[in-house]
């Protein structure tokens, strides 16, 4: 681990300790973590996850390592999961993208159900958080060939803003050794992001959606997909939640899907579908969106 200074998360205001109580494992996401670990004992296993997540909240207090939710299959659960597969299936040369990836936990989610490992590609602010990843699964680059870029998405040198592609470029990029996402602009075919746009303000999460859709492949099916903090009305969603202080700017679906139809990609260019959804985690809502 490296000694340098936890992030600086403005939309979470407080850092509580970790509190073991909120450890819950869902059978589905238990046999998923003994399937990919090897480990088998559930109380070795809670060990393990519990010794991870201490090591990764010296890193990133994220409320999400905080309240155990990087545990649980998210990915699958959205309603363009399946056609993400088809993508790693059938198109050629296929990339999928998880920008905010933290352990990498769905892109292992979708490598698992079938999208070619050497065509993933996880981005985090944290490249500790990536490793971790690795002694988290009991992995390692040669088993989870995964591709990975550690930067600040605001830094135009990882991810700079560009026009929405117009046409498939001719080459694939190579995947090998990238340190910039830039190089992947109109090539990805599915961009994931969860539980990451809320940590922004709403111009933030306006730019980062800009940056994000000059990555898109421009051939028909390419989808960005996620879910986020969201509310019934646009605006500031603020208080305590599960012992967590939070400020959090917060779509609703209809400013949500405005945002990418019409300030992101020219209006009628691309179809958003964005829904409104409570979660058990938490009385936060999430905003579920796919276009």
């Amino acid at each position: 681990m490296t000694g340098k200074k936890p992030a600086k998360i403005e939309a979470q205001r407080s850092f509580p300790p970790l509190d073991e109580s909120h450890y819950n494992l869902r059978p589905e996401d238990a046999a998923f973590f003994k399937e990919l670990t090897g480990i088998e004992d559930d109380a070795t296993l809670k060990q393990h996850i519990l010794n991870i997540q201490a090591k990764a909240y010296k890193v990133a207090p994220y409320g999400c390592i905080y309240l155990f939710l990087f545990m649980r299959r998210r990915l699958s659960m959205l309603p363009a999961y399946e056609h993400v597969m088809r993508l790693g299936r059938e198109r050629k040369d296929p990339i999928f993208l998880d920008i905010g990836c933290c352990f990498g936990n769905d892109l292992r989610e979708a490598v698992h159900d079938g999208f070619p490992a050497a065509r993933v590609i996880g981005s985090d602010l944290h490249p500790e958080l990536w490793d971790l990843g690795h002694e988290l699964y009991n992995s390692s680059p040669e088993t989870f060939p995964a591709h990975f870029v550690g930067g600040n998405a605001f830094n135009p040198e990882i991810l700079a803003v560009a026009p929405p592609a117009s046409m498939q470029p001719t080459e694939s990029p190579n995947l090998d050794n990238l340190t910039s996402l830039n190089p992947l602009r109109g090539q990805v075919s599915a961009i994931h992001s969860t539980a990451f746009f809320h940590l922004f303000k709403e111009d933030e999460q306006l730019h980062l959606a800009r940056a994000l859709a000059g990555l898109l492949s421009a051939e028909p099916g390419s989808i960005i997909l996620g879910g986020h903090t969201g509310a019934q009305e646009k605006g500031t969603v603020s208080g305590v939640y599960n012992n967590i202080e939070v400020d959090i700017f917060a779509h609703s679906p209809e400013s949500w899907a405005a945002m990418w139809d019409g300030e992101v990609f020219e209006k009628g260019m691309v179809k958003v579908e964005a829904e409104f959804r409570e979660v058990s985690t938490s009385t936060i809502s999430r905003v579920i969106s796919q276009g």
